[in-house]
């Protein structure tokens, strides 16, 4: 159950932020909130990460069933395994985030801008997040 209410909340926060962004700033807008460190820059993103693959619509959702699917595959087989379920609930709600973007608007909403790096969205936090604990776990723990 704490998988599920994780991933749904993951998956709330996103679309509520990306949600906002939508309805209040114009595409390319971008606010200050630290002046040239941290910006709220409004992005319709119609790739992945970094563009790659932009306007490859549907070979961005096939990736993304393949990895929703192979989410639940090993949450169910590592369902014992607790150190394991609160990074695939973020990397779920991440996916499943970015996901919908691409299924109901045909591109990802990015806002988050540090002026250095890609902007990015609350979906990818989460989903980077998660890949470092799933990474310092297997390694940790040697599975």
């Amino acid at each position: 159950m704490q998988f599920f209410i994780i991933t749904a909340s993951v998956l709330l926060f996103d679309q509520f932020s990306k949600f906002l962004v939508h309805r209040f700033m114009f595409v390319n807008q971008s606010i200050p909130i630290i002046e040239n460190i941290l910006h709220l820059t409004y992005v319709q993103n119609s790739g992945a990460a970094f563009g790659l693959f932009r306007g490859k619509i549907l070979f961005l959702l096939i990736t993304g069933v393949l990895v929703i699917a192979a989410i639940f595959y090993f949450h169910e087989r590592l369902r014992f395994d607790d150190h394991l379920q609160t990074p695939l609930a973020l990397l779920l709600g991440g996916s499943l985030g970015n996901m919908s973007d691409r299924v109901f608007r045909r591109y990802v909403v990015d806002f988050i801008d540090f002026r250095i790096w890609p902007v990015f969205n609350v979906a990818d936090v989460m989903i980077n997040v998660a890949v470092f604990f799933i990474i310092f776990i297997v390694l940790k723990e040697g599975k």
